[in-house]
Protein backbone atom coordinates (compact mmCIF):
# COMPACT_ATOMS: atom_id res chain seq x y z
CA UNK A 1 0.00 0.00 0.00
CA UNK A 2 1.16 3.49 -1.33
CA UNK A 3 0.51 6.08 1.63
CA UNK A 4 0.78 10.04 1.16
CA UNK A 5 2.02 12.72 3.47
CA UNK A 6 1.32 16.22 2.81
CA UNK A 7 4.33 17.99 3.96
CA UNK A 8 2.72 21.56 5.56
CA UNK A 9 6.23 23.34 4.86
CA UNK A 10 4.41 24.49 1.35
CA UNK A 11 1.03 25.17 2.87
CA UNK A 12 0.47 28.46 3.51
CA UNK A 13 1.23 29.44 7.30
CA UNK A 14 -1.79 31.82 7.92
CA UNK A 15 -4.50 28.73 7.21
CA UNK A 16 -2.42 25.77 8.26
CA UNK A 17 -5.43 24.42 10.16
CA UNK A 18 -7.46 24.91 7.37
CA UNK A 19 -4.61 23.91 4.47
CA UNK A 20 -4.68 20.64 7.07
CA UNK A 21 -7.92 19.83 6.93
CA UNK A 22 -8.30 20.61 2.89
CA UNK A 23 -5.64 17.50 2.70
CA UNK A 24 -7.70 15.21 5.09
CA UNK A 25 -10.41 15.75 2.91
CA UNK A 26 -8.66 14.93 -0.22
CA UNK A 27 -7.55 11.93 1.38
CA UNK A 28 -4.21 12.14 2.37
CA UNK A 29 -2.69 9.47 4.66
CA UNK A 30 -0.67 12.31 6.88
CA UNK A 31 0.60 15.30 7.24
CA UNK A 32 4.31 15.85 7.67
CA UNK A 33 5.58 18.56 9.73
CA UNK A 34 9.32 19.52 8.91
CA UNK A 35 10.90 20.77 11.81
CA UNK A 36 14.01 22.87 11.14
CA UNK A 37 16.36 24.74 14.29
CA UNK A 38 18.65 27.41 11.85
CA UNK A 39 21.55 24.71 12.92
CA UNK A 40 20.94 21.40 11.21
CA UNK A 41 19.42 23.46 8.50
CA UNK A 42 19.12 26.89 7.53
CA UNK A 43 15.86 27.58 7.71
CA UNK A 44 13.74 27.74 11.02
CA UNK A 45 10.17 26.27 11.21
CA UNK A 46 8.02 24.75 13.66
CA UNK A 47 7.98 24.11 17.22
CA UNK A 48 5.79 21.85 19.36
CA UNK A 49 3.29 24.07 19.45
CA UNK A 50 2.17 23.78 16.00
CA UNK A 51 2.41 19.66 16.05
CA UNK A 52 0.06 20.20 18.91
CA UNK A 53 -2.81 22.40 17.42
CA UNK A 54 -2.53 20.07 14.19
CA UNK A 55 -3.51 17.52 16.75
CA UNK A 56 -7.16 19.61 17.43
CA UNK A 57 -7.40 20.37 13.67
CA UNK A 58 -7.33 17.16 12.22
CA UNK A 59 -7.55 12.84 12.94
CA UNK A 60 -4.82 12.03 10.70
CA UNK A 61 -1.01 10.62 11.23
CA UNK A 62 1.01 13.06 11.86
CA UNK A 63 5.11 12.49 11.15
CA UNK A 64 7.11 14.70 12.72
CA UNK A 65 10.33 15.44 10.69
CA UNK A 66 13.30 16.55 13.09
CA UNK A 67 16.08 18.40 10.59
CA UNK A 68 17.88 19.44 14.58
CA UNK A 69 20.63 18.88 16.73
CA UNK A 70 20.62 17.32 19.29
CA UNK A 71 16.95 15.97 18.26
CA UNK A 72 17.29 13.87 21.84
CA UNK A 73 16.57 16.70 23.69
CA UNK A 74 13.31 17.15 21.67
CA UNK A 75 11.58 14.36 21.50
CA UNK A 76 9.30 14.03 24.47
CA UNK A 77 8.37 17.27 23.64
CA UNK A 78 7.02 16.38 20.25
CA UNK A 79 5.58 13.22 21.36
CA UNK A 80 3.44 14.40 24.14
CA UNK A 81 2.25 17.00 21.52
CA UNK A 82 0.71 14.32 19.26
CA UNK A 83 3.52 13.08 16.85
CA UNK A 84 2.87 9.11 15.78
CA UNK A 85 5.84 9.40 14.27
CA UNK A 86 9.88 10.79 15.08
CA UNK A 87 12.21 11.14 12.26
CA UNK A 88 15.76 11.91 13.24
CA UNK A 89 18.08 12.22 11.09
CA UNK A 90 21.33 10.04 10.86
CA UNK A 91 23.48 13.10 10.14
CA UNK A 92 22.16 14.53 13.05
CA UNK A 93 22.82 11.61 15.85
CA UNK A 94 26.70 11.27 17.27
CA UNK A 95 24.77 7.80 19.15
CA UNK A 96 22.18 6.89 16.96
CA UNK A 97 21.52 3.99 18.50
CA UNK A 98 20.61 5.51 22.21
CA UNK A 99 18.28 8.09 19.97
CA UNK A 100 16.53 5.80 18.61
CA UNK A 101 15.89 3.37 21.68
CA UNK A 102 14.74 6.67 23.01
CA UNK A 103 11.86 7.31 20.28
CA UNK A 104 10.58 3.75 21.22
CA UNK A 105 10.43 4.51 24.68
CA UNK A 106 7.99 7.07 23.86
CA UNK A 107 5.57 4.82 22.27
CA UNK A 108 5.89 6.60 18.88
CA UNK A 109 6.66 5.14 15.34
CA UNK A 110 10.89 5.52 14.98
CA UNK A 111 11.94 6.82 11.93
CA UNK A 112 15.39 7.70 10.61
CA UNK A 113 16.25 10.07 7.56
CA UNK A 114 19.04 9.92 5.45
CA UNK A 115 20.51 13.50 3.32
CA UNK A 116 21.34 12.69 -0.66
CA UNK A 117 24.76 12.64 0.07
CA UNK A 118 24.91 9.65 3.44
CA UNK A 119 25.48 6.31 2.34
CA UNK A 120 23.58 3.47 3.39
CA UNK A 121 26.32 2.07 4.50
CA UNK A 122 25.27 4.39 7.55
CA UNK A 123 22.25 3.25 8.34
CA UNK A 124 22.71 -0.30 7.81
CA UNK A 125 23.07 -1.63 11.39
CA UNK A 126 19.99 0.30 12.46
CA UNK A 127 17.52 -0.88 10.51
CA UNK A 128 16.31 -3.47 12.88
CA UNK A 129 15.57 -0.29 15.13
CA UNK A 130 13.57 1.28 12.86
CA UNK A 131 9.71 1.09 11.56
CA UNK A 132 10.56 3.72 8.83
CA UNK A 133 13.64 5.58 6.46
CA UNK A 134 13.26 7.86 5.00
CA UNK A 135 15.32 8.73 1.68
CA UNK A 136 15.18 12.71 1.27
CA UNK A 137 15.97 13.31 -2.26
CA UNK A 138 16.32 16.95 -2.32
CA UNK A 139 18.78 18.25 0.54
CA UNK A 140 17.28 18.75 3.81
CA UNK A 141 15.99 22.59 4.80
CA UNK A 142 13.99 23.80 1.81
CA UNK A 143 10.51 23.31 0.10
CA UNK A 144 10.23 23.37 -3.77
CA UNK A 145 13.27 21.94 -4.43
CA UNK A 146 14.50 19.69 -8.04
CA UNK A 147 14.02 15.75 -7.33
CA UNK A 148 17.82 14.02 -7.17
CA UNK A 149 17.23 11.07 -9.91
CA UNK A 150 20.38 9.87 -8.36
CA UNK A 151 18.37 8.68 -5.19
CA UNK A 152 16.67 6.53 -7.05
CA UNK A 153 19.18 3.69 -7.04
CA UNK A 154 19.37 3.73 -2.97
CA UNK A 155 16.01 3.70 -2.83
CA UNK A 156 16.13 0.35 -5.07
CA UNK A 157 19.20 -0.52 -2.76
CA UNK A 158 17.41 -0.11 0.53
CA UNK A 159 14.57 -2.03 -0.69
CA UNK A 160 16.73 -5.11 -1.60
CA UNK A 161 18.71 -4.75 1.62
CA UNK A 162 15.13 -4.72 3.65
CA UNK A 163 13.81 -7.79 1.67
CA UNK A 164 17.11 -9.49 2.33
CA UNK A 165 16.67 -9.40 5.96
CA UNK A 166 12.96 -9.79 6.11
CA UNK A 167 12.45 -6.86 7.52
CA UNK A 168 9.06 -4.59 7.21
CA UNK A 169 10.40 -1.44 7.66
CA UNK A 170 8.80 1.42 5.25
CA UNK A 171 10.29 3.47 3.20
CA UNK A 172 9.56 7.24 2.82
CA UNK A 173 10.42 9.81 -0.10
CA UNK A 174 10.48 13.46 1.01
CA UNK A 175 11.67 16.11 -1.70
CA UNK A 176 10.39 16.79 -5.10
CA UNK A 177 7.82 14.54 -5.41
CA UNK A 178 5.12 15.32 -7.73
CA UNK A 179 2.87 13.50 -10.93
CA UNK A 180 6.25 12.70 -12.59
CA UNK A 181 8.58 11.62 -9.60
CA UNK A 182 6.07 9.78 -7.43
CA UNK A 183 5.73 6.34 -9.86
CA UNK A 184 9.72 6.70 -10.20
CA UNK A 185 10.24 6.26 -6.37
CA UNK A 186 7.49 3.75 -6.42
CA UNK A 187 9.00 1.94 -8.72
CA UNK A 188 12.31 1.97 -7.05
CA UNK A 189 10.57 0.54 -3.71
CA UNK A 190 8.94 3.43 -2.05
CA UNK A 191 5.84 2.97 0.05
CA UNK A 192 5.61 6.50 1.17
CA UNK A 193 5.27 9.57 -0.46
CA UNK A 194 5.97 13.20 0.97
CA UNK A 195 4.57 15.86 -1.02
CA UNK A 196 4.60 19.35 0.03
CA UNK A 197 4.21 21.85 -3.82
CA UNK A 198 2.87 19.33 -5.65
CA UNK A 199 -0.47 19.36 -2.91
CA UNK A 200 -0.49 22.61 -1.58
CA UNK A 201 0.91 24.92 -5.02
CA UNK A 202 -0.12 25.55 -8.46
CA UNK A 203 -3.53 26.76 -9.55
CA UNK A 204 -4.85 23.46 -8.78
CA UNK A 205 -7.14 22.85 -5.68
CA UNK A 206 -5.66 20.51 -2.78
CA UNK A 207 -8.15 17.99 -3.98
CA UNK A 208 -7.04 18.19 -7.40
CA UNK A 209 -3.89 17.94 -6.45
CA UNK A 210 -3.95 15.15 -4.34
CA UNK A 211 -6.24 12.84 -7.19
CA UNK A 212 -3.23 13.49 -9.36
CA UNK A 213 -0.74 12.45 -6.99
CA UNK A 214 -2.70 9.06 -6.78
CA UNK A 215 -3.50 8.79 -10.39
CA UNK A 216 0.05 8.96 -11.06
CA UNK A 217 1.17 6.07 -8.97
CA UNK A 218 -2.18 4.05 -9.75
CA UNK A 219 -1.60 4.23 -13.44
CA UNK A 220 2.23 2.97 -13.13
CA UNK A 221 1.26 0.47 -11.41
CA UNK A 222 -1.61 -0.64 -13.93
CA UNK A 223 1.04 -0.11 -15.97
CA UNK A 224 -0.39 2.95 -18.12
Amino acid sequence: MITIEASILAADYARLGQQAREAEAAGVDGIQIDVMDGSFVPNITFGPGVVRALRREVDLFLDVDLMIVNPQEHLEAFADAGAGRLIVHREACSNPREVLASVRDLGVEVGVALAPETPLSTIEELLGLVDFVQVMTVTPGWGGQDFIHSQLEKIRRLRQMLGARGLGVRIGVDGGIDTTTAPLVVMAGATSLVAGSAVYKGAASVAENVAALKASVTANQKGE
